[in-house]
């Protein structure tokens, strides 16, 4: 993370360009859903439920430590200063005041690659947000029925180890988990098979823009798309309109599929896992030494 170097513009904007590409065309039902004023099922919440616009994602950065010559597009941006000769780079200020974050993200990220991954969830999650209830999530109908739905959740048990999918859980559905779960702890149940743990991954790298690469944002988002489409895939929904095919878990093959597509996510995550904990503890030395 040198100081002095600094990016030509040659070289630098072809990998934005790369970026911006790469990302739109991840999420181009998304726009394309956006442009004729609809919701979409799937994506939607890698911008909702993460607090993100998709102009924070499209957008590349080189990470702290790099200016980008003829960076005067970023004047402006949090955590930017432009030079007078048009170099941009992100400020050592901004370094310092994320370093609580940078911190709390490590512990976190250590914590949960720590532990086994689980595979036996099936993403009832999604199943126990809709339970003895008439009001669901999403505005597409229930592949099984209210009552259908509910027979799944009282046939199988519910193993969900994230908080955050966990508050979502009907009253009558809360008791039914394992795990009594807690946002103050946490850090004491995240694992890495978890679906929503490694979309996580994404939540962290958007919350540590600028100082982390933009290439690792566009994997941990990649790995969020793959995980949310599993996750949707899996649900009670029927999606077979924006062409998605179901993994029915309350089959036994359908089970079984889900756990193959699951632990393939957890083999990505645990690599993103661990270039995020390195980068994060390169970023923290890098205070240290300022």
């Amino acid at each position: 993370m040198s100081a002095d170097l600094v990016l030509p513009h040659a070289e630098w904007m072809p990998r934005a360009r790369a970026h911006r590409d790469r990302i739109e065309s991840l999420i181009e039902p998304y726009s394309t859903a956006r442009r004729q004023g609809r919701k979409h099922p799937v994506i939607d919440f890698l911008f909702t439920y993460y607090s993100a616009r998709p102009g924070q994602v499209t957008r590349w950065h080189p990470g702290y430590g790099a200016g980008l010559a003829q960076g005067q597009r970023y004047d402006g941006l949090r955590g930017y200063h432009v030079d007078r000769d048009g170099t941009a780079r992100v400020t050592r200020d901004h370094l310092s005041s994320r370093r609580s974050l940078l911190t709390a993200t490590v512990a976190m990220a250590r914590a949960t690659a720590g532990r086994a991954p689980r595979f036996g969830c099936f993403g009832l999650h999604e199943w126990a947000m809709v339970y003895r209830t008439d009001e669901t999530r999403h505005e597409v109908p229930l592949r099984l029925g209210s009552a259908g739905t509910d027979a799944v959740v009282r046939a199988h048990p519910i193993r969900c180890t994230h908080f955050d999918a966990f508050r979502f859980f009907t009253d009558d559905a809360v008791p039914l988990n394992a795990t009594p779960l807690t946002r103050a702890a946490a850090i004491d149940n995240e694992q890495p098979g978890c679906l929503h743990a490694n979309m996580d991954l994404y939540r962290y790298a958007l919350r540590l823009t600028p100082l982390v690469p933009g290439e690792l944002l566009a994997d941990c988002f990649e790995l969020a798309l793959h995980a949310r489409e599993l996750d949707m895939r899996a649900s009670p929904y029927d999606l077979a309109e924006y062409g998605y095919r179901p993994v029915p878990i309350e089959t036994p093959d359908g089970r079984a599929q889900y756990v193959r597509e699951q632990a393939a996510l957890a083999r990505r995550g645990a690599e993103l896992r661990e270039a995020l904990v390195t980068t994060c503890d390169e970023l923290l030395t890098a205070a240290d030494l300022e």
